[in-house]
This record gives C-alpha cells, structure tokens and sequence, in this order.
C-alpha cells in the first residue's frame, strides 16, 4: 500500500464531506473505525486487494485508552506505507452554530451536559491524534467545494480523472462497481500448462506466453485504443474516476496481464490505479 491517510478532527468541522472528496480522488474510504482496529484491518486490505490508497475516518467515539495509544497504531500502520493525519478544526461557535442546525447530538452529549463542554473534552481527547497531523485545515468557513480544492492543495494531487484497472476472475462474479467491463476469457490460457499454472499475469513467464498470441496483442490493442481516444472526453465532463475491469476465469493470468500492460502504456498521461481483486485466491 503506498499511501494511508487518517482522517480525524472536531465532531461537525466536516470529517464526512472530506471522506467522501478522497472517494471521489480514488482512495478506499472506510470511516468509524475503532482506532484499535486499524492494524489488523489495513494489514488484511494490504494483503487481499492491493489497495494503493487508503482513508481511515477516526473520531472521538474510539475509546479514551485507544485513542492515548495513537502514537504506536501510527507506527503500526507506517508498515503499510506513507501515513498522512488530516486533523479537521472549526471555531468554537461556528461548531455549536453547526449543531444547532443540524439538531444532531454531539458524539459526548451523553456525558456532558453543554454542548461547549463536549467541545471542549472533544479537543482534549482528540490531542494524541493532533500531534501527529501532517495535515491541518480549519473549515470554519469553509464551503465543501473550499474544503475539496484545499485538500487537493496540501495532498499534492491535481483535480484530474483517476483511472482504476481492476483485474477479476468471472467465477467470482462481475464487479459491480465497473464502468466497462472487457472480457479476455477467448485469450489462451496458462492455467492449463502446468508449468505456468503458478505464476501471475504480473511476471515474465505469463507475460512472454502471452506477448506471442496475436489474439492478446489484438485485444489489448483494442483496448488501449478505446481508452485513449474517450478518456479525454471523460475528464472533460468532470468525471472524478473511470473503473475499467478486465476479466478471465479466476483472475489470475489473462486479465492481470492486460491490466499490467495496460497501467504501463496509460500512466504517463493519466493517474493510474489498478487493483487485482482476485488476488487472495492466486496460488
């Protein structure tokens, strides 16, 4: 995984819509997490999807002990790769205006009285997570289109589509998440050479077998052509991301193949994600 973002801040500063601006951008968003939960689920997501980038939201509704413990969940996760904390603040009385509104509780209204005190054991207990921001925004007044363009400043990342690649395996169903869906199941297949049957479409020995069928060169070409020819038009339309899957029988070869070849010849222009669903089930 090359990059975990923690999401954290004051209960109404807009942790919500900055999850959702990161979905948007292609980061796997997952929010309400008990903080000492975090390890074991990025460590299973690091291993089973080959997720390159990943949002954690984490709030005050962790427990008071997990949340002293930050400091070794965060060296934890830097195993997984570069870890980023966007710690979310917003004035005090811009905060008890935004409840107000809103007529929703504060997460420790059922054990403080006053919605300021809330606010003020919140900033407390949220500390151990704010020293650790690498990443700071008062969204005080900020609007969401404010709050998208200024983490789109700080992360280094431009407002351009993001195109996901995910290889799967037909056996284990259609992704339901696809934009377009390519299937390559007519390709030669390694999985009946005994001596390939181990490998991936990611190494030599598939990508040689493959590389001489006219059949594989024919279809990837065909898709790379589609690809580069409407991508453009897609980001002009204001398309956040494309998911483009490729799919075989179990995933493991023909589609991770195309995919890899794929991610090679596109991310010059375009930011390239790719994910190999059926990774798990490689053998």
């Amino acid at each position: 995984m090359k990059r975990i973002l923690i999401v954290t801040g004051q209960s109404g500063s807009g942790k919500s819509s900055a999850l959702q601006v990161l979905e948007d951008l292609g980061y796997y968003c997952i929010d309400n997490l008990p903080l000492a939960l975090l390890p074991e689920i990025v460590e299973k997501l690091d291993k089973e999807n080959n997720l390159e980038q990943l949002a954690l939201g984490v709030d005050v509704r962790s427990t008071r002990a997990d949340l002293q413990e930050f400091d070794h969940v965060f060296q934890v996760l830097q195993r997984h790769g570069s870890v980023d904390v966007i710690y979310l603040t917003t004035r005090d009385q811009e905060l008890i205006a935004r409840f107000s509104a809103s007529r929703r509780p504060h997460p420790l209204s059922v054990r403080y009285q006053s919605l300021n005190e809330c606010i003020q054991e919140e900033k407390t207990l949220l500390l151990p997570i704010q020293f650790r921001a690498t990443v700071h925004i008062d969204t005080t007044d900020k609007s969401v289109h404010d709050l998208k363009d200024t983490l789109l400043s700080k992360l280094g990342q431009s407002d351009k589509l993001i195109l996901i690649l995910q290889s799967f395996g037909y056996k284990h169903g259609i992704p339901l998440d696809a934009d377009f869906v390519f299937d390559v199941r007519h390709l030669p297949n390694p999985h009946w050479d005994l001596e390939l049957r181990k490998f991936s479409g990611l190494d030599e020995p598939i990508q040689k077998f493959l590389q001489s069928s006219d059949q594989a060169n024919e279809m990837y070409q065909d898709i790379y052509s589609f690809l580069n020819k409407w991508l453009p038009a897609f980001a002009e339309g204001h398309r956040h991301y494309i998911t483009v899957s490729i799919g075989c029988t179990g995933g493991q070869h023909r589609s991770v193949y195309i995919v890899d070849r794929l991610q090679k010849a596109l991310q010059a222009e375009w930011s390239v994600q790719v994910l190999h669903r059926e990774m798990k089930h490689w053998s």
